[in-house]
């Protein structure tokens, strides 16, 4: 089983995305995101156990909506969910500041972190990447993507459907790490940092501004 995953500069495409792929029959268990929160587009400090899209408190109250944008919420993106998007969670991973996580790769993340605790060789987003089967270089592009505001969309995919997987997640806008790599590299970036400095809310839209 191969693993697809895809970059996006914003999590209003990457939740379009999701809901693309669980329309086109992908099952839910399969996918998982990672996004970047510096900007609060998720608020999960409520009480209670998580509902559907996020709700934190069993009132009905969308808390996704509430922070992501009429254009994130409508549509197609509510009836997603009841799949990956209702796992939505808020996760702590180092180098990257708080993120909104659900999914597989979400739960291989804290394990790598526990993992690099206790004396593993690679831990977070980083080690949960290469994991999954990811190189050394895509996973550090991936993981400093996500801390630089972006948001992940992998897919655990059979091998008769990577191509049709893939061609889902560019339609919604989605890099890969070769394209966005050699972005990085000529502005002096080599690999990512785990102890570095989360991006700040500014940083992250003046990083968003160059892709735009």
């Amino acid at each position: 089983m191969a693993t697809v995953t895809r970059l996006f500069d914003s999590h209003t495409e990457a939740l379009q995305a999701v809901a693309e792929l669980e329309a086109a029959g992908v099952s839910h268990d399969k996918i998982s995101i990672v996004s970047n929160n510096a900007d609060n587009w998720h608020s999960g400090d409520k009480g209670g156990s998580a509902g559907p899209l996020g709700d934190r408190n069993g009132d009905g109250e969308n808390d996704v909506a509430d922070g992501a944008g009429k254009g994130a919420t409508t549509g197609g993106l509510l009836g997603a969910g009841a799949g990956v998007l209702a796992g939505l969670g808020m996760l702590a991973i180092p180098g990257l500041g708080p993120v909104v996580a659900a999914g597989w790769l979400a739960s291989t993340a804290v394990g790598a972190a526990v993992g690099a605790a206790a004396g593993g060789a690679t831990g977070g987003l980083l080690g949960a990447l290469k994991e999954a089967g990811h190189s050394d270089d895509e996973a550090n592009v991936y993981s400093e993507g996500v801390r630089r505001g972006g948001t992940l969309v992998s897919i655990k995919a059979d091998g008769d459907e990577k191509d049709r997987l893939e061609a889902i997640l560019n339609g919604q806008r989605g890099f890969d790490a070769s394209t966005r790599g050699e972005a990085y590299r000529q502005a002096g970036w080599s690999r990512f940092d785990a102890d570095a400095q989360p991006y700040s809310t500014d940083q992250i839209a003046r990083e968003r501004a160059l892709y735009r």
